[in-house]
């Protein structure tokens, strides 16, 4: 036990030694920083402040640029031919392929929703499948449902099905996000060398393994069950 304790304590201040040499790092660096304000004549610092803004403003104009071509919210489009003219006003586009019947379909629509309002630098959509199958003979889509991620008016990678966030129904829009992520579709923050879906704890026990049924008549395949 005693050895038990002294091997804690020992622990204990290599971690507080750490800590205090990661707080001196960060002080050191913001007495830097400070120093260099302080160096800093007026007018440097009215050309800082006014790059600044000219900043902010850049982004806000292009934030509403956005906005005014429809990114910002979750839409349904009605055709083929808005399609061709939606992905060609915007950088970067997903579109969710998906049918009426298929319950994965709502599953996306619910996460496609909210990262339509969070990633306002690209625009979300949907379309029906079976409206639309000249598109969908072209793009290869063969398992609804399909989402098709778009760059410059070039269909660059798609999300078939589940299989790439976990295998699961109930995967979190965080996970969804780091796969939009991995194909450069949006600007992500977090890191991509770190899927969320492996730092779930039930990922072990709630792994189901989705089996593609093709349906006779039907030229695609679906990855639901409720078929």
């Amino acid at each position: 036990k005693m050895a038990a304790d002294t091997s804690v304590e020992i622990l204990q201040k290599v971690l507080e030694n750490e800590i205090l040499q990661t707080t001196k790092v960060v002080e050191e660096h913001l007495d830097a920083e400070m120093q260099k304000l302080d160096q800093m004549d007026e007018d440097e610092l009215e050309r800082l402040k006014q790059r600044r803004l000219e900043a902010l403003k850049k982004a806000q104009q292009q934030k509403q640029e956005w906005l005014s071509k429809g990114h910002g919210e979750y839409r349904e489009i009605p055709s083929e031919r808005d399609f061709f003219q939606e992905v060609k006003e915007s950088k970067n586009v997903v579109c969710h392929f998906y049918r009426d019947t298929t319950f994965r379909c709502q599953i996306l629509d619910k996460h496609l929703t909210v990262l339509a309002k969070k990633h306002v630098e690209t625009k979300f959509l949907k379309l029906n499948a079976e409206k639309s199958p000249f598109l969908c003979e072209r793009l290869r889509i063969k398992v609804i449902p399909t989402l098709a991620l778009v760059k410059d008016g070039k269909t660059q990678d798609y999300v078939v099905g589940f299989t790439d966030l976990g295998n699961t129904d109930d995967f979190t829009t965080e996970t969804l996000e780091w796969r939009l992520g991995c194909a450069d579709i949006i600007n992500y923050s977090g890191n991509l060398m770190d899927p969320p879906f492996q730092s779930q704890k039930k990922f072990g026990t709630s792994f189901t393994k989705l089996d593609k049924k093709t349906i006779r008549g039907k030229k695609y395949d679906s990855d639901s069950d409720d078929d």
